[in-house]
């Protein structure tokens, strides 16, 4: 059996990167990992499903047991993506797709440099804005914040293999799965290579 293929998908808050991530997860060869965070579960969240929930000690235990691929501290809480989970699901041939922010990803990349790196952005710096404040969920001045944030990932942009620009939801996410198909036909064609060139010694 083939292994699986890295992606780690990245862009600012409200470029619909979690969207495009869900909407692939109807495909039975693709897995989004589930992060592991510190910070307390909302009602409407499930433990496995949305994060693996623990405490700040049970974190750190992980990272000083080499438990976590990367992990970041936002404010008081902790946020990591599990080496094990991700490990074992490509072993078993399926595509794992991380979503995570910029930091992160360069930790991954560092450690793993056969991850494909995908960054998503708006179409405009004003539909952006538009749907952060549709979003409903911040206030103005937290917007302002995000779109600042915003524009230093932007900045990081130009490390990533692809930019996809997330104007139609239907036409990114086909646009990803292409990326992720375009990638299985080239691994497996290296892979042939390389079993040919073992004949030929």
């Amino acid at each position: 059996m083939s292994k699986g293929n890295l992606f780690i998908v990245s862009g600012p808050s409200g470029t619909g990167k979690g969207t495009i991530c869900n909407e692939l997860l109807k495909y039975d060869d693709i897995f989004l990992s589930v992060s592991v965070t510190t910070r307390n579960k909302r009602n409407d969240e499930v433990d496995g499903v949305t994060y693996f929930y623990d405490t700040v000690d049970g974190f750190k235990k992980r990272i000083d047991n080499g438990m976590m691929l990367e992990w970041a501290q936002y404010g008081d809480n902790y946020y990591g993506t599990p080496k094990d989970v991700v490990e074992a699901k490509l072993a078993a041939g399926i595509n794992v797709i991380l979503e995570i922010e910029v930091q992160g990803a360069l930790k991954v990349k560092a450690q793993m440099p056969e991850a494909v790196m995908i960054f998503v952005v708006p179409p405009s710096m004003e539909e952006l804005y538009s749907r952060l404040v549709n979003r409903g969920r911040e206030e103005k001045s937290e917007i302002a914040k995000r779109i600042a944030i915003a524009n230093g990932e932007l900045l990081k942009a130009s490390v990533y293999n692809y930019i996809v620009i997330n104007d139609k939801l239907e036409e990114s996410v086909n646009e990803v799965r292409q990326i992720i198909d375009d990638r299985k036909k080239q691994m497996e064609f290296i892979r042939g290579l390389i079993d040919a060139s073992e004949r030929l010694i």
